[in-house]
């Protein structure tokens, strides 16, 4: 049986007629089984549609009783119609007290929840039809009874009845469908999609609360019910992503990994551990994880945190090569080109300070002309400038540049 329309009509002259929707009867026709049988009255009968004359009933002076019934799968349940049986008198009756209704995805009723037990019924008042609100999700529907803790109330027998005409199990066949006709979609963002029939998830879709799991996490919070922080090694601390707990590509200097859980290897440092630490460290390739500083300070020739810089004194590929003696600073040069920062010492010229003047030229850089009164001229010493050979007639001093009186 699909939903059901029930026509209700009132009115004289006027008719007026209201179409009352309802949720299916899961239960019809589905496998039945009970604990025992009386006679022909075998479980299915409880479930063939079928409310007097064709009843499920167990054997007599059983201490414990229980029917159930399969529904298949796993279902979307809003309530159980109990249809107990009419005929029986006062004696059958007492053995019906004390009945309880469970809901489970097992065929054990303690794997479920309980929707119902009987604790207020007598032989006068228990009801031919029993209605029990359930919504809940389960696939098996159990009817149990026993009479194995005594002492019992005054109503009760000392043996348990099964004594069912019908028992139907009204709700929804999907689990992703609820309300009236199970006509709405639950929530977007429930747990496998699945809610109850109020529209209520069980549960939520990671980075998601709420009754209708509409509510995202706040900032700082991700995963299953929104219960995990964020890792405060994240690039921006305690901010990720609301589902995964990601740190969104960024992590603080020193860690790496999606969630910057993982410490920097040995050999790496900075953010998303991407910076090798230097080889020229004490240690080669060995550095705080954080700032890349040299464990070990720096091998020979190099200096700095990061052992990046060449000494003083040398320059070059692996700091193998030593700056000039002729720099204007001796043995002080530029760490990479070994040049000699613009200036040598009197006699050499060049970046490096690695050429003698030419002839006809002295002094720091070269910079100097040798005086054209030298015995030779234009010929002087390259350093001082000292005239080679003398002076010309007519002039005097080391570089000939005073005239005789």
């Amino acid at each position: 049986m699909t939903g059901m329309a029930l026509l209700l009509c009132f009115g004289w002259t006027v008719l007026l007629c209201l179409s009352v929707q309802a949720y299916e009867n899961l239960a019809l026709h589905q496998p039945a089984w009970q604990s025992s049988t009386f006679s022909s009255y075998t479980a299915d009968r409880a479930v063939d549609g079928q409310y007097t004359g064709q009843c499920a009933t167990s054997n007599g002076l059983q201490t414990t009783v229980e029917w159930r019934v399969d529904l298949g799968e796993v279902k979307n349940i809003h309530h159980v119609l109990i249809h107990h049986a009419e005929y029986y008198s006062e004696r059958y009756r007492r053995r019906w007290l004390g009945f309880s209704v469970y809901i489970s995805n097992t065929t054990n009723k303690e794997d479920g929840v309980l929707c119902f037990r009987d604790t207020n019924y007598t032989t006068a008042t228990i009801k031919k039809l029993v209605n029990i609100t359930c919504p809940y999700h389960g696939r098996y529907v159990i009817y149990y009874n026993n009479r194995t803790h005594p002492p019992y109330p005054n109503d009760y027998s000392s043996n348990a009845e099964i004594a069912l005409c019908e028992v139907e199990v009204y709700g929804c066949r999907s689990l992703r469908n609820y309300g009236e006709n199970c006509s709405l979609e639950c929530p977007q963002n429930c747990q496998d999609g699945y809610c109850d029939m109020e529209g209520t998830c069980p549960a939520c879709k990671p980075g998601f609360i709420g009754q209708m799991c509409n509510v995202e996490c706040a900032v700082g919070l991700f995963g299953n019910n929104c219960s995990k922080n964020c890792s405060l090694t994240c690039g921006n601390p305690g901010v990720c992503h609301k589902v995964t707990g990601n740190c969104n590509g960024s992590c603080r200097p020193g860690w790496e990994g999606y969630m910057c859980q993982n410490e920097c290897m040995v050999g790496f440092y900075g953010v998303n551990c991407l910076q090798n630490c230097s080889r020229a460290c004490g240690i080669p390739w060995n550095c705080d994880r954080i700032t890349g500083y040299c464990n070990g300070g720096c091998q020979r020739g190099w200096t700095g945190d990061r052992c990046e810089e060449c000494a003083t004194g040398s320059f070059g590929n692996k700091c193998s090569k030593n700056c000039s003696m002729t720099c204007g600073n001796p043995g002080v040069c530029h760490n990479v080109t070994g040049s000699c920062n613009g200036s040598c010492l009197a006699g050499w010229d060049g970046d490096m300070c690695e050429n003698e003047c030419l002839v006809g030229c002295y002094g720091v850089n070269c910079l100097q002309n040798c005086s054209m009164t030298c015995g030779i001229p234009g010929n002087c010493d390259r350093i001082t400038g000292y005239c080679n050979g003398g002076c010309q007639r007519g002039w005097t001093g080391l570089r000939c540049e005073e005239g005789k009186g």
